[in-house]
């Protein structure tokens, strides 16, 4: 089966380990979020060697070159010989990475969620004395 030289994108995608699913492949590609030249393409699109394919799986953006075709699926490191990831794509990655592990996620630093009632009036027992916000 290796002997190929196309494949349709959503079955080559499904090989390379890219997606757990054939279908979840095909919802991705349908979508618009898996490119190649920088198009978007549909699910029975024919994937050679030497194509370049760009995908996004969740935040992270990857841009490979197809170098072997499969219809099979096979453990990581056989998948991992179907492309070659570009160098641009793998240093975009890494500095995506970084900025997330950087930057925390707004949400984690509310750290109780909404005041109580209880804190509410705490936090309203500051202005009971004083009429007006600026400072006289």
């Amino acid at each position: 089966m290796d002997s190929m030289e196309k494949i349709r994108i959503d079955k080559w995608l499904w090989a390379a380990r890219f997606f757990k699913t054939r279908s979840l492949a095909t919802d991705e590609v349908q979508r618009g979020r898996v490119q190649m030249e920088q198009r978007d393409i549909k699910p029975s699109r024919e994937v050679q060697v030497g194509d370049t394919v760009t995908l996004w799986q969740g935040q992270v953006q990857r841009t490979v070159v197809v170098k072997g075709i499969s219809g099979q699926r096979g453990s990581a490191p056989v998948a991992q010989q179907l492309y070659d990831e570009t160098a641009e794509s793998l240093t975009k990655r890494a500095q995506e990475a970084e900025r997330r592990r950087l930057s925390p996620e707004p949400a984690a630093s509310i750290e109780h969620g909404r005041p109580t009632k209880r804190d509410r009036r705490n936090l309203e027992k500051g202005w009971n004395d004083r009429w007006s916000a600026s400072l006289d």
